[in-house]
C-alpha cells in the first residue's frame, strides 16, 4: 500500500525524545519486550502533538489530543508488542512514523476509550502502508471540524480495503479485523490441504476453503 504523510504545522511541532525507560515504568513489562525495545528501537521522539491549543480543532472525550511518534529503528522490522507497549503507556491517540535507513513508514492502531472503564483504552491491530522516501511529498491535513474527524482522515490511508457507503471508522476497523482473522484462517486451510493425502478429507477442506473465500467476499463487498 502506497504511504500517505501528512504535513503536521509548526505550531504542533514537540519535538522531544520520550526514553525508553519511560515506557518501561508503564506496568509490567515483559523482560521478551524490553529486549525488543533493545535490540529494534534506536531512539523515539514524541513528534508533534495536535491538540485544540495546537490545530484550533475541538476535542472529544473520544479523541482529546492525537500524538504523532517518529521512531527510529535499528532495522526495518518492528514488532507490534513494541508499539502495543507506547500506546498503553500514552493516554492519547498516537500515529506512529517509523523511520530506517532514509525510508519512513506510517502506521497506528485505532485507539478509543473503553466503555467500561474511561482510563483505559481499547486498541486495535495496527495498519501500515510500505515503505517510502523520508523526502516524499507531504499532504496538507484535511480540513475537519474537529481531532475526532482529524484522526479518521489520519487513519483512512492505513486501511487496506475501502470503506462501505456509510460506515464509521470503527464499524470499518471491525471489518478490517474479521478479514485479517478469516485471511489467516484460509492460510491454515490451505496449509491442511496441501498436506493432507486422504481424499474424502481432501474434499471436506475444500469444502471448508469454499465457505472461507465466500465469508471473505462478503467482507470485501
Amino acid at each position: 500500500m502506497t504511504a500517505v504523510l501528512f504535513d503536521y504545522p509548526k505550531n504542533a511541532a514537540f519535538g522531544r525524545v520520550l526514553p525508553k525507560s519511560k515506557i518501561y515504568q508503564h506496568g509490567s513489562l515483559k523482560r521478551s519486550v524490553k529486549q525488543l525495545f533493545v535490540q529494534q528501537v534506536e531512539q523515539i521522539v514524541w513528534q508533534h502533538k495536535l491538540a485544540p491549543e495546537t490545530v484550533n480543532l475541538k476535542a472529544s472525550k473520544a479523541v482529546p489530543e492525537i500524538q504523532i511518534f517518529s521512531i527510529a529503528l535499528k532495522g526495518d522490522e518492528l514488532k507490534p508488542e513494541v508499539l502495543r507497549c507506547i500506546d498503553l503507556a500514552i493516554p492519547f491517540p498516537i500515529i506512529f512514523e517509523l523511520r530506517f535507513d532514509g525510508k519512513v513508514k506510517p502506521l497506528a492502531a485505532f485507539k478509543r476509550p473503553n466503555e467500561a472503564d474511561a482510563s483505559k483504552w481499547v486498541i486495535s491491530e495496527y495498519f501500515d502502508s510500505d515503505w517510502t522516501a523520508t523526502d516524499i511529498l507531504r499532504k496538507p491535513l484535511p480540513m475537519v471540524f474537529d481531532l475526532e474527524a482529524l484522526y479518521g482522515h489520519l487513519l483512512m490511508p492505513l486501511m487496506p480495503y475501502p470503506a462501505r457507503p456509510g460506515e464509521d471508522l470503527q464499524t470499518r476497523v471491525e471489518r478490517m479485523e474479521r478479514i485479517r482473522l478469516k485471511q489467516r484462517e484460509l492460510e491454515r486451510c490451505e496449509a491442511r490441504l496441501r498436506k493432507e493425502k486422504q481424499f474424502n478429507r481432501k474434499v471436506a477442506i475444500n469444502a471448508e476453503l469454499r465457505d472461507l473465500k465466500q465469508e471473505l467476499e462478503g467482507l470485501f463487498s
